[in-house]
């Protein structure tokens, strides 16, 4: 398609001169860019289709960058993007210093509020919009919040607040899998226009103002109201926060958003808009499976669809889903819960073999982690499979409600480490640290897929709170054996040991780097400690290694900050021992997005960097002429 009109637009500026026409014809030229931009660079594909015609009519209707919007949760901004001055960017996307993937406020000043965890626009729109009346400035704040982000408390939290403080903000529901929604038709387009429009809204506070007198009169006139909204709009619970409710309406009829939005921009108050879209419109391969066009992980032809990859490595999401159903078969008290990641926490075939054991909870990780508290004090066996990055929203449950009361939860925390481009937002960087400080609570790091399901099982097994953390997508690819096996709980192994006469350095690795952690040991000829667990550290093994060796140099993909080589060190300072400590891990900085195996070699994290850093740190040689070992 020739996208001549979306060439032409170099800011909101540019489109807010177009006529209706022209915008329609705009929004069909930027779904197609937006198709085939991301089937070059990969990314988040059915929902930003689903928001063509909505970031059109909102670009249009308010005076962005100045009215602020605020995209929830931030997967669905790729036509934003387009539209305010980075489609010439767009072929960098999610790559290392290319943009990002969500809303950031250091890459765009339309970018009011970085997103990415979701259920967040409702609270920032309203603390801009409270900020604006406090600064006296004349501004409109919109929170435009889709993808499941309502099912978390949060959101709802906002809400009352925002009902209760009179700002002026305008919530949008984007309403993309019509879990809420009556069919949308021309009823509601007129109902839509009339309820958002200036002289419903004075006629509604006329009579309020002309019956506060009369109280049976007013709650008889708020109920006929409501009643009469019922019958045709799912808005009564909007309503009881404080909300004008309007809808729900098409969202992508532009005759529709655009007429509404105007009449809403009008308004005084907290306006909500209900907006029903199909995630991937206008693409139909999308349309048909928007789950599975969620996310184009590589590139693709358009006119093909997704192609269907060869069988390869398991990936440790895959692993883990293995593991659940076996565990599942072997122990009845097994329940599996999720926070809307059944997909990616590799959960398909956990919820058809046992749908009355499976849990989703939607995006509430705070009732998830609480409900698994619950269950297990009934005697049951909770598994909560929920990335590293969004139990950071429940940590409060996680110490008062679990580990308080020592109950035998296991979390199998995936995407732990780099995630590469999904950028900082899910990176798993803080987990060690932030795990191993509260009582009872117990952590493993596998260093492969085998080793995943033992530590899995063993944690199981366990009468009190544990995790496994372990990286997104795939490891060296070990065999995986059948069995239900477990480790020796709180014991690591020694992988390789050093034939050096004089300095020696010992390397104990946490996690998958230890086999980079291997390759840097070969051309230095150190020892290589497989330590398995964070909490409890065998601290036998490190007092005995730091006892017979001159170093020791500790490997994370975590934060450094509190990790796993704070723990070594306190267990040597516990033990009276001054071995000197490398402490390798992540930085104390965000990591950008970007090719994972990239990130981990500017982190210094590879083969080579680990070898680097040890060659700078201690006066050791290499053994070997060859250069360390690429990670396997």
């Amino acid at each position: 398609m020739n996208h001549a009109l979306l060439n032409t637009i170099q800011s909101p500026a540019d489109l807010r001169r177009l006529s209706r026409d022209e915008l329609q014809q705009l929004a069909l030229e930027l779904r197609d860019f937006l198709l085939h931009s991301v089937s070059q660079t990969g990314g988040h594909l059915s929902s930003n289709l689903g928001t063509v015609e909505l970031t059109v009519a909102l670009h249009a209707v308010f005076d962005t960058p100045h009215d602020r919007l605020i995209w929830d949760v931030g997967h669905q901004t790729y036509p934003h993007k387009i539209l305010t001055g980075r489609r010439e960017q767009m072929h960098t996307l999610r790559q290392i210093g290319g943009i990002g993937g969500f809303p950031r406020r250091e890459e765009s000043e339309y970018d009011t509020f970085g997103t990415a965890h979701s259920s967040t626009s409702i609270s920032a729109a309203l603390g801009m919009a409270v900020a604006a009346r406090l600064k006296g400035e004349e501004r409109k704040v919109v929170a435009i919040i889709g993808d499941g982000a309502m099912t978390a408390g949060m959101a709802f939290e906002a809400l009352n607040n925002a009902g209760v403080s009179h700002a002026d903000m305008l919530v949008i529901l984007n309403d993309n899998d019509m879990s809420i929604s009556p069919p949308v038709g021309a009823l509601n387009r007129h109902l839509a226009r009339l309820m958002s429009g200036r002289f419903y809204a004075a006629a509604r506070d006329t009579a309020k103002t002309m019956l506060k007198n009369a109280p049976p009169l007013l709650e008889l006139a708020r109920r006929f109201e409501e009643h009469a909204k019922g019958m045709v709009v799912p808005g009564t619970i909007f309503e009881e926060f404080g909300f004008n409710y309007v809808g729900p309406i098409d969202g992508h009829d532009l005759d529709s958003l655009i007429p509404t939005l105007e009449n809403l921009r009008e308004l005084k108050g907290p306006q909500f808009l209900h907006v029903v879209t199909k995630k991937g419109y206008g693409y139909k391969l999308a349309e048909a499976e928007p789950v599975r066009y969620h996310f184009a992980s590589a590139k693709f032809d358009p006119a093909q669809g997704f192609a269907k990859s060869a069988p390869g490595k398991p990936t440790f999401s895959q692993v883990f889903g293995q593991w659940l159903c076996d565990m599942a078969e072997a122990d009845e008290r097994l329940v599996g819960i999720t926070p809307a990641m059944r997909e990616g926490s590799g959960m398909v075939e956990f919820e058809r073999r046992f749908p009355l054991r499976y849990h989703d909870v939607g995006i509430a990780e705070q009732h998830a982690v609480t409900f698994a508290a619950g269950l297990a004090c009934e005697g049951l066996k909770p598994v909560v499979a929920i990335y590293s990055t969004f139990l950071q929203r429940a940590y409060d449950q996680l110490i008062h409600d679990v580990a308080l009361q020592n109950l035998p939860v296991v979390f199998a925390l995936d995407r732990a480490g780099i995630v590469g481009a999904d950028g900082p937002t899910h990176a798993g960087a803080y987990d060690i640290a932030y795990l191993r400080c509260i009582p009872n609570m117990s952590l493993a790091t596998p260093a492969d897929e085998n080793e995943c399901r033992q530590l899995l099982t063993t944690a199981f097994r366990r009468n009190h709170p544990t995790a496994v953390r372990y990286p997104r997508g795939t490891g060296i690819g070990a065999e995986v054996a059948p069995e239900l096996t477990e480790i020796a709980f709180g014991k690591g192994e020694i992988r390789r040991e050093s034939t050096r006469r004089g300095q020696r350095i010992a390397i104990l690795a946490f996690g998958t780097l230890l086999y980079p952690a291997l390759a840097a040991a070969e051309r230095l000829d150190a020892t290589v400690a497989n330590m398995r667990f964070v909490k409890p550290l065998d601290v036998e093994l490190v007092t005995e290694i730091a006892r017979s060796h001159d170093a020791i140099v500790t490997v994370e993909e975590g934060c450094t900050m509190g990790g796993a080589g704070s723990a070594v060190i306190e267990a040597l300072q516990a033990a009276g021992l001054a071995t000197p400590v490398l402490v390798l891990g992540l930085p104390d900085e965000f990591v950008e997005h970007g090719d994972p195996a990239k990130l981990l070699a500017l982190c210094g994290l590879d083969a080579a960097g680990i070898e680097r850093s040890i060659l700078k740190r201690f006066a050791v040689k290499p053994v070997l002429l060859r250069p360390a070992a690429a990670n396997r």
